[in-house]
C-alpha cells in the first residue's frame, strides 16, 4: 500500500490552493542583512496581499545613512502591480520600524488603488 505524503509550508494553503506569495527582493546597500531581518520583511509585505490580492513583486531596499542622527535606517519599498509601481521611503531607529511604517503606508495605497478600480466596474 502506498502513502501520499503532501508537504504544505502555509496551513492556508490547505484551504486555498491557489496562493499567490509575492516576490520579495531584499537589496542592503553596503551591508549584509541577516536571515532574520529578510524574513520579518518577506511576512509584513505578504501582508499587503490582503489589501490587494494583485501585488506583482516588492523592491525592498535598506539603507545605513551617514548621519549623526539616531533616525539613520532608511528603508524605501518600490511595489509593482498591473499598471503601476508605488514607491514610498522612511527613516527611523531601526529597520523593522522603518518597514512596519512603510508598509503600513503602502496598505492605504493599495486600499485606495482597490477603491479606484472598483469605482471604475
Amino acid at each position: 500500500m502506498e502513502m501520499l505524503i503532501l508537504e504544505i509550508n502555509n496551513a492556508s494553503e490547505m484551504f486555498n490552493p491557489k496562493i499567490n506569495i509575492m516576490k520579495v527582493d531584499v537589496h542592503a546597500v553596503n551591508f549584509t542583512v541577516d536571515r532574520k531581518l529578510v524574513d520579518f520583511i518577506q511576512e509584513r509585505m505578504d501582508k499587503l496581499e490582503k489589501y490587494y490580492d494583485r501585488v506583482v513583486s516588492a523592491d525592498v531596499f535598506l539603507k545605513v545613512e551617514r548621519t549623526s542622527d539616531k533616525e539613520n535606517k532608511a528603508v524605501e519599498i518600490k511595489i509593482n502591480v498591473p499598471g503601476d509601481d508605488f514607491l514610498v521611503k522612511k527613516q527611523c531607529k531601526t529597520f523593522e520600524e522603518a518597514v512596519e511604517l512603510s508598509a503600513e503606508s503602502l496598505e492605504r495605497v493599495l486600499v485606495k488603488r482597490k477603491e479606484k478600480i472598483r469605482a471604475h466596474i
